[in-house]
């Protein structure tokens, strides 16, 4: 049996508006997350909530360059989404383990220097932060994955930390080259190749 037109397009709208939901999905469990940390340890529910928000981010931008609708502004929520769960991270690691940000406070000023730097670097150059979704940015979502499961899960806190603010380090210095390389801002580049690569496209239609 065909479904009925109407039909049709109600099923349309829902996967269409998919990636927004599993977008604001993140930002919304970030808080809980934290008031999951607010007594200082958290519970085995704090990591479902990771997991499942760890997935969103996976899932979000594949369904929707599958169904076409990668906007720049669905790729702008999806930043801003992962500030708000990354940064729930960060606070709830400091009720969780203040201990970190003493021992760890080479590798944790280094990756904060170069990710204001960034930002510094965009809002000057496009008023508003960037949006490249770089493979490097992938890689350092997957590091920061880790060091996360591993400090909530198993209480570690070593090489997992000093990996992810090493990638977030390069990462963050690769799309500041990125920025003050193309001209105007421009969301879903993959890497400074392509990023050199657009340039030249850019400014050969000029």
């Amino acid at each position: 049996m065909t479904p009925s037109p109407q039909l049709q397009q109600n099923n349309n709208r829902f996967f269409e508006s998919l990636p927004g939901v599993l977008v604001a999905f993140r930002a919304i469990i970030a808080p809980f997350l934290l008031w999951d940390a607010i007594d200082g340890k958290t519970s085995i529910w704090f990591l479902v909530g990771f997991v499942a928000a760890f997935l969103s981010d996976i899932f979000d931008g594949i369904i929707a360059r599958k169904l076409g609708v990668s906007d720049a502004k669905l790729r702008q929520a999806d930043g801003w989404a992962d500030n708000c769960l990354y940064g729930s991270i960060v606070a709830s690691a400091w009720l969780v383990r203040p201990d970190i940000f003493i021992n760890f406070r080479v590798p944790l000023l280094m990756v904060l220097v170069a990710q204001l730097t960034w930002w510094l670097v965009n809002l000057v150059k496009y008023g508003k932060p960037a949006s490249y979704h770089t493979y490097s940015a992938k890689f350092w979502g997957i590091t920061l994955f880790i060091a996360t499961v591993a400090l909530f899960g198993f209480d570690y806190a070593g090489i997992t930390l000093w990996l992810t603010c090493i990638v977030g380090t390069i990462h963050s210095l690769e799309e500041i080259v990125m920025t003050l390389i193309l001209p105007t801002w421009t969301h879903d580049v993959l890497s400074i190749f392509h990023a050199i690569d657009l340039r030249q496209k850019l400014t050969s239609e000029d």
